[in-house]
This record gives C-alpha cells, sequence and structure tokens, in this order.
C-alpha cells in the first residue's frame, strides 16, 4: 500500500512540473528564405506547383519550374551563404540531446509535446501526428532520424495550442520520400540523400538537403511565419491623388459603355467623350467630356504612373504566359518583362496585414481567361492592391478582378460581360471599353465629389450606417454611425428584380451577417429607423 502510495505521490509531483522546452530552434541564417534547396544537387519541379521562398542550388541546377514566389539562385553568392548557413544549422540539430525515444512509426493519431526525439532508424509517418505547444508559442519539436523517412499517402502533421510550423524541424540522415497528400510541416533537412515531394503535398517549411537531388510534383510549398520572420508589408502606395475617385477612366481617348453596366465612383475621359453609362447605375459622377476634373485627374494619373513604372521589384515571374494557375503572390513588388495572360485564379496572401500593398509590373499587354479570378486573402484589400500594365488590357467575360489597373499608353479595350472590378480601370492614353460589369473602386477618400465605400474606421458622417466589405463575399457588417438611433433598425436587401432576399433586425451598434447564401450578383439595400427611411444604397456579392 504504501508502495502504490509513493507511486500515486511521484506521478502527481512529476505532472505539477513547468513544462520544459528542451529543444533550441536553430538559427537557419539566410536559409530561412529558401522554401526549396540543395547544396550539392539538382532542384528539379514537374506539373505546377506553387511555391513561397526562395528555390536554388549551389552546385547544379534548377529545372522545370513555371512562376515561384521567390528568388531563383544557381551557384551564386545566396546559394553559397545557403549552404554555409544549412550546414551549421543542421550540425547545431545534430548536437541537441534527445529527450524521447518514440517507435519508428509515427503518427497514427499521436500527440507529442515539444522535445527532441530520436529515433535510432529509418521512421514513418502514418496518418495523423499531432505535435501539442502546450499553449506556449515558443515550443520547439526537434526529430533526429538517423535512416530514411517516408510518409504515406494522405500522412499529416498538425499543429494545436500554439504550436508553430518554424518551430519544428526534421533531421534526416537518409532519404525523404512523402507520398501524394501528404501534409508536413516544419523544416525538413536531409543529410547526404535527396528528397521527394509528390502530387498534392503541402509542405508549411522547407526542404533542404546538404547533398541530394530535391525533386517535386504539383506541389504547395511555402515558408512558414513566425520565430522572428520578417512581417512583408510591400512597398509604399503610389498616390493616387485625385484618381482615387475614378473608377473608369482614360487621360487620353473615348470611354464607352454597352449593356448594363453599374459603377460606384466617377467615370470619364480628360481628351474625347464618355458615353453609354446610365446615370441611374452610376454611384459617382460622369464627366462626359473633359473638365478640370478630369483635368486633374489625368496629372495625378501620370505622377502615380510615374511612381510605379520606377519602382524597384522584389520578384521577376518569369513564365507571364503562365500567369495564375492558382499562383499565391505574398505583399512584394513583382515584375513580369513581358505580356502576360491570367488564366483560372491568382491568390493575393497579406499574411494577416490588412495594410500589406502588392504591386504588379507587367512590361506588356494583360488578358485574362474568361471566369478568371483575383482572390484576396489573409486581410488583403483591393485597395492596397495595383497593376501596371504597359500595353493594352483586356479583362474576359465573367472575371473577377481586384486592384487599381494603371495601364500606360494602352487601350483597356475589353472589359467584358459580368465583369466584376473590385478596384479602378485607368489609362494614360487610349480607349477604355466597358459590356455589362460591375466596377466598385475601392475606399474613396472623402475629398471626391462621389458616394463612397464606408469602411469601420472611416465611416461616411452623412450617413447613418457603414456597410462593409463591399463588395461582399460570406459575411456583411453593419455598423450605425449614431449609437443613439439604436432603438428599432430594420436592414432590408433585394435582388435586382426587388426581390427581399434577407431581413434583420440591429439591435447592436456592429452587427455581422452571414451572406453565404447570398449568390453573386448587385443587392439593394435600405435601413429603416422608427419607420423612416435611414439610408439606401447598393451592394455587391462576390461568391
Amino acid at each position: 500500500m504504501k508502495n502504490k502510495l509513493l507511486i500515486i505521490a511521484t506521478t502527481v509531483a512529476l505532472l505539477s512540473i513547468p513544462i520544459i522546452n528542451f529543444g533550441q530552434a536553430p538559427n537557419l541564417g539566410t536559409a530561412a528564405n529558401f522554401v526549396l534547396f540543395s547544396t550539392n544537387g539538382a532542384v528539379s519541379n514537374t506539373g505546377i506547383s506553387q511555391l513561397t521562398g526562395n528555390v536554388g542550388t549551389n552546385n547544379g541546377s534548377s529545372t522545370a519550374f513555371g512562376n515561384v514566389n521567390g528568388v531563383m539562385h544557381d551557384a551564386d553568392g545566396a546559394s553559397a551563404k545557403c549552404a554555409s548557413d544549412l550546414l551549421i544549422a543542421y550540425n547545431k540539430l545534430d548536437s541537441t540531446i534527445p529527450t524521447f525515444f518514440p517507435a519508428p512509426l509515427l503518427g497514427n493519431g499521436q500527440i507529442l509535446v515539444a522535445g527532441v526525439y530520436s529515433i535510432s532508424s529509418a521512421a514513418t509517418l502514418n496518418l495523423d501526428l499531432t505535435l501539442n505547444a502546450q499553449n506556449n508559442s515558443n515550443a520547439v519539436f526537434i526529430f533526429k532520424i538517423k535512416g530514411a523517412f517516408s510518409t504515406n499517402a494522405s500522412a499529416k502533421v498538425k499543429l494545436i495550442n500554439g504550436a508553430l510550423a518554424c518551430n519544428v524541424f526534421w533531421k534526416v540522415e537518409g532519404l525523404v520520400s512523402m507520398a501524394t497528400g501528404t501534409t508536413m510541416r516544419g523544416t525538413v533537412i536531409a543529410n547526404n540523400a535527396a528528397i521527394n515531394m509528390n502530387t498534392g503535398d503541402t509542405l508549411e517549411g522547407r526542404a533542404l538537403s546538404t547533398t541530394g537531388a530535391v525533386t517535386v510534383s504539383g506541389v504547395l510549398a511555402y515558408t512558414p511565419i513566425g520565430c522572428g520572420s520578417p512581417v512583408l508589408t510591400g512597398p509604399i502606395a503610389p498616390a493616387l491623388g485625385s484618381a482615387a475617385c475614378y473608377a473608369i477612366f482614360s487621360s487620353n481617348g473615348a470611354v464607352t459603355n454597352t449593356g448594363i453596366t453599374y459603377v460606384t465612383g466617377d467615370v470619364g475621359t480628360n481628351k474625347g467623350a464618355a458615353t453609354g453609362y446610365n446615370p441611374l447605375l452610376v454611384m459617382g459622377t460622369i464627366h462626359t467630356i473633359p473638365d478640370g476634373s478630369t483635368a486633374q485627374c489625368a496629372a495625378d494619373l501620370l505622377n502615380a504612373y510615374s511612381y510605379v513604372n520606377t519602382l524597384p521589384y522584389d520578384i521577376e515571374l518569369l513564365y507571364p504566359a503562365q500567369f495564375g494557375h492558382n499562383l499565391v503572390l505574398t505583399p512584394h513588388t513583382y515584375i513580369m518583362k513581358a505580356a502576360a495572360t491570367l488564366t483560372d485564379t491568382l491568390y493575393l496572401n497579406a499574411e494577416g496585414n490588412a495594410n500589406a500593398i502588392f504591386v504588379i509590373q507587367i512590361n506588356g499587354a494583360l488578358t485574362t481567361s474568361t471566369y478568371s479570378k483575383v482572390k484576396l486573402i489573409n486581410g488583403t484589400q483591393s485597395k492596397n492592391v495595383y497593376w501596371k500594365i504597359e500595353g493594352a488590357v483586356s479583362i474576359n467575360n465573367y472575371s473577377v478582378f481586384r486592384g487599381t489597373i494603371i495601364c500606360h499608353n494602352g487601350a483597356l479595350g475589353a472589359i467584358n460581360t459580368g465583369v466584376v472590378l473590385d478596384g479602378r480601370a485607368l489609362t494614360t492614353g487610349g480607349a477604355l471599353t466597358t459590356n455589362a460589369i460591375n466596377a466598385v473602386a475601392p475606399a474613396l477618400p472623402s475629398n471626391c465629389g462621389t458616394v463612397g465605400i464606408p469602411s469601420p474606421d472611416a465611416a461616411n458622417a452623412n450617413e447613418a450606417a457603414a456597410i462593409y466589405p463591399n463588395p461582399f463575399s460570406t459575411s456583411l457588417t453593419i455598423r450605425i454611425n449614431d449609437v443613439s438611433q439604436i432603438k428599432h433598425i430594420e436592414l432590408r436587401i433585394y435582388n435586382i428584380l426587388g426581390k427581399e432576399v434577407m431581413y434583420s433586425i440591429l439591435t447592436k451598434q456592429v452587427t455581422s451577417l452571414e451572406t453565404s447564401h447570398l449568390p453573386q450578383g448587385i443587392y439593394f439595400y435600405t435601413i429603416i429607423g422608427n419607420n423612416n427611411i435611414m439610408q439606401t444604397g447598393r451592394l455587391v456579392s462576390q461568391q
């Protein structure tokens, strides 16, 4: 009985000991900037892979990669420094003292806490392996595998309770082979061996080899954020001046519309005429002929163009004809040195920084496929996206395009049927044609003579409420500007046929509503307070 009590007391005492982080993350140095790298070996790709981070080798070549959200480095100064830093990091991991000795088969629902895990043979990951940081964001997980490391199809490393991929490390003394559909997290360092990633694999981390080929095929791989990684802000945005008031504008060319087009923002030209726009469908001023406003806009637009044209770029997208195809970009200045074709989907990822700026320079024309989409994720705002295009622009039917287009001496010749433009179409010289589109200029400044788009931190004082975002997708927020008015306020939303599709009583200053059931299109809203209409307006759904 006494022995049992002693065991129980000892167990309780051990459980009471504070969590200790035995592992210490190595300093990766410049290797932290690479998503794929080999010190001595080829780095190659097949299929369409989406990569964020630098790619390269210090002795070999990188082949068959499409557009990479990073810089390619083959046998240059950056690759030499990476090779040196990788060796230091490997030695640091190799010298860590193990605290746990798991079986070679990892996963199968296993949950591990922070520490240094040593496996004295080859190892395999099957099904799910969960890494639990126990609410310690500095928790480090190190796996030292004295042999090859493989994953079975659809195996997954999951992170919970504050665990971060940037604090997970896999030091492998042999071949690393990830089967189809694997989700891997952490920095993988293969010593004197190759790394193979297969179709459908996802890597939140890095795949680095001291000596051996790195081969990927149709994967998603991106360097992790956190652990002191830089917060990406992008460049300083251009000052649009009065051009910010316009959704559709040409400094020198006719501006024409056919079909039913909705515009939030001004429409005009400084040379020629603006025709075909229905004043009832434009929430702004239609400058049918040049005037003082169009003259100022032309001057401000030229200044904005000069700025974005001379802005130094960070990353060159090497294959403009392959633009899109689910490519993910982060806040940077990008350049494509030829005409570009946007096909399928482009993702702009602000990594949680709502003020991050994206500038995409295209030294040639821009064409999009039908149903192409620019999607904003992780805090990206359309007001912070800028496109500088040296040539004509053609946005094909039913595309969703986001950001301010600054076209230089080229026609915006075809913004076609069903296009949703969450931004502006501006050209310094050339005709501009729209056909049954929805255009909404984002975040209009208070000095514009148009109806601004309300935002949570800058509501129009003349309005009873701010409704945002507009365009919206899965949710809509309504903020009542005057708290004293919150008595009995109703929000009614109607489709373009006048049918009421949504009704809500607003009882708080800020109300968020689920809108995923509203299909893409134009809607009208009415806010009613004490049986009086307080505000009306137009909304755009972009499902």
